[in-house]
């Protein structure tokens, strides 16, 4: 076996895995151990304890947001510690040796690394003049946008918030082009990213991806073809186009000190959004990556630094009163077939299947949309960035961080049983998204947020559910795992197509 290189998870002690090892099961269960500590020391014990962690993690992960909803304060401590858990541990293996994921940005330990330059691509294009979002074969704007936020709103696939900022862009166009502010998109290509839509409105941009000469032809013509302006990292080439394309971009598992050096360098307030995304353990570790990225920036730079992220949907969230009651009476106003079927299903499946989303009157409501098939590495990689929300708020810094709705992307669709239940998710009230509407979307939500006075504190699970677009997996009539077998046998057929 190949021994990794770069940002790494560390080697077991032999205290939660055998000793030696490379295990991101022993990682995950040590860190919600630890991130549960203080505030659930039973819950803690029975994580600690749990010796099927890739089948086991659901219940832990569900463990941290309940166990922090008492008070701010124990939702605090649990990202905190939660954090701390991750920092302690991983490491980065350089050409002098492995060394703790702080020290890699010391002088000395880092290794070789290739130099980073500094392109900038101009584009040529005009800037549109209103919010557009692309959606079925069209863009949507004006009123036919606004009547598609009322619509979303009302079958309730979005938070009302949601709708009510994107009204807001969509009242003051000027706000799309994020004047005096830079946007550094990590993971530039992602297709749940920004980068097209903040570029078509005239945003000045920072693009940061893999060292991937076909990758980054694709950007470059974007960028030539936009309103906007990207800056990107580059160790050789000239020009200002696709020919750039060679030696553009950074490794961040392995070029992490200087990438931070790079971004240090950039004048501007600096907006450090976070879309990374990688398969199987590479996920986790590049999350890390960028987590200590953005813990060095704001060590360099100070209050300049402002963070965003797109959550996931498929995690656990504290849901407002108001989508409880919004559920509760999809559940009990349930007509024709389903309702006929729906005793049937849950007599035969001893009541695992079609189970109420919440208990009436919950307040908060607790939405568990984990899918077990993403796996824990893929939970923790995006519940460390609900952390450092938190965390970097109540530190000073401005965040953007919105729940994005499900959505076809490709990572998905690889997954047979997760393309079949998107395929068969709209017959249980869910609404899952092309990549084009999402990001879009989303997008204007960080704008909206870019633009706008930073809110006041509130307790993170409040924080968490502002502007969230769930695709209805809050407000739906059904606990979401218990309708998720019968979505699958209901859209293969669909996903097959």
């Amino acid at each position: 076996m190949t021994t990794p290189t770069g940002v790494v998870v560390p080697e077991s002690d032999g205290s939660t895995g055998p000793a030696g090892a490379r295990s991101t099961s022993a990682l995950g269960r040590a860190v919600a151990t630890d991130a549960l500590a203080r505030v659930d020391p039973v819950g803690a014990a029975a994580t600690l304890r749990e010796t099927n962690w890739r089948q086991g993690y659901v219940g832990p992960f569900r463990r941290l947001v309940e166990a922090g909803l008492p008070s701010e304060a124990d939702a605090v401590s649990i990202a905190r510690a939660g954090l701390a858990a991750l920092h302690d541990r991983m490491t980065v293996v350089t050409a002098d040796g492995e060394v703790p994921l702080a020290d890699v940005f010391v002088e000395g330990p880092a290794g070789v690394e290739r130099p980073l330059h500094t392109a900038t691509v101009t584009g040529t294009g005009r800037a549109r003049a209103r919010l557009s979002i692309p959606m079925g074969g069209t863009r949507l704007e004006g009123d036919a946008l606004l009547h598609q936020l009322d619509d979303w709103s009302d079958r309730g696939i979005l938070e009302p918030s949601a709708a009510d900022a994107v009204r807001t862009v969509v009242a003051e166009p000027e706000r799309l082009r994020l004047a005096g502010q830079r946007v550094v998109v990590v993971g530039a290509g992602a297709e749940m990213g920004p980068l097209r839509a903040l570029l078509d409105w005239g945003a000045d941009l920072v693009g940061v991806d893999l060292p991937r000469p076909d990758l980054w032809r694709q950007l470059l013509a974007i960028a030539e073809h936009s309103a906007g302006r990207l800056t990107l990292p580059v160790t050789g080439g000239t020009g200002t186009g696709p020919e750039l394309a060679p030696g553009a971009g950074a490794d961040l598992l392995h070029d992490l000190p200087a990438v931070a050096d790079w971004i240090t360098g950039l004048e501007g307030n600096l907006v450090l959004g976070n879309y990374v995304y990688a398969d199987g353990a590479t996920n986790l570790r590049v999350a890390m990556a960028v987590d200590a990225l953005s813990v060095e920036l704001r060590r360099r730079r100070g209050d300049d630094v402002s963070l965003a992220f797109l959550a996931t949907p498929t995690d656990v969230f504290a849901v407002p009163p108001e989508a409880v009651v919004q559920a509760t009476h999809a559940y009990d106003d349930t007509v024709g077939l389903g309702r006929l079927l729906r005793p049937v299903f849950r007599a035969a499946s001893g009541g695992r299947l079609l189970k109420r989303n919440y208990a009436p009157g919950s307040d908060p409501g607790l939405n568990d949309s984990i899918v077990p098939q993403q796996g824990p590495n893929y939970a923790l990689a995006k519940r460390l960035q609900r952390w450092r929300a938190t965390v970097a708020r109540r530190d000073g810094l401005g965040v953007s961080l919105h729940v994005a709705p499900p959505t076809r992307t490709r990572s998905v669709l690889k997954n047979r049983a997760l393309a079949a239940a998107y395929a068969g998710a709209h017959r249980f009230g869910i609404e899952v998204f092309e990549p084009a509407t999402s990001n879009t979307l989303m997008a204007a939500l960080l704008v909206h947020d870019l633009t706008s006075p930073r809110p006041a504190l509130r307790p993170p699970w409040q924080e968490e559910a502002d502007g969230a677009v769930h695709g209805g997996l809050w407000r739906g009539p059904y606990d979401p795992r218990s309708a998720l077998g019968l979505a699958v046998v209901l859209g293969i057929g669909g996903a097959r197509a």
